[in-house]
């Protein structure tokens, strides 16, 4: 009986200690989203801590369902692929007002992560998104022409092969920079998915 007191000690502090670790691994998870598109989904896991402002701003608009029926409307095959501001015909959605710029946060424009999409000015970004087809180091903080650069703040984990299926598109429509797809590549669904 001596011998068997420790042993289920050991295990019931074994068990303890493996659902605990458990609980903090679920718990400090990154948020994942879902973009069901036409060519594909594309899951993409968030930094709320390298960028909490960003992150919470693409949930508020995941969640209030703005992304939904969009479409990627700049593909550039050896640059990057950009969505979240226009419907089919390019007609542009309303958004909220623009966010800060978190490009400090270390994150760079590496193939597959997600940045925010803006103007000159530094602090514009709402909700246009792009994801890099290749690693893109002039955009980042460091490097970038205006100082400030483009703040990264998620990365595809899913779905890359969906992305590069979307950089060859063929492209010409009428648009502002006249790489927008021939044929719409639309986000049917953007949702959270923990």
């Amino acid at each position: 009986m001596l011998f068997k007191l420790p042993r289920i000690l050991l295990a019931g502090l074994f068990f303890s200690l493996a659902f605990f670790a458990h609980v903090s691994a679920t718990q400090a998870a990154n948020p994942v989203v879902t973009l069901e598109t036409s060519m594909g989904n594309i899951k993409i896991e968030l930094y709320p801590e390298k960028s909490p402002v960003t992150v919470k701003n693409f949930i508020d608009y995941v969640e209030a369902k703005h992304y939904d029926g969009l479409i990627f409307h700049r593909v550039i095959p050896n640059f990057m692929i950009q969505g979240g501001g226009f419907e089919p015909g390019m007609k542009e959605r309303k958004t909220k007002a623009p966010i800060a710029n978190e490009s400090k946060n270390g994150l760079e424009n590496k193939r597959g992560t997600l940045a925010m999409a803006r103007t000159s000015e530094p602090n514009s970004a709402s909700s246009q998104f792009f994801i890099n087809v290749v690693d893109n180091g002039f955009l980042d903080r460091a490097k970038s022409r205006d100082g400030v650069g483009y703040c990264v703040f998620g990365k595809v984990i899913e779905g890359m092969e969906v992305v590069d299926k979307m950089k060859t598109v063929k492209t010409g429509r009428s648009g502002p920079h006249g790489d927008v797809p021939e044929e719409d590549i639309i986000i049917k669904t953007a949702k959270v998915s923990k």
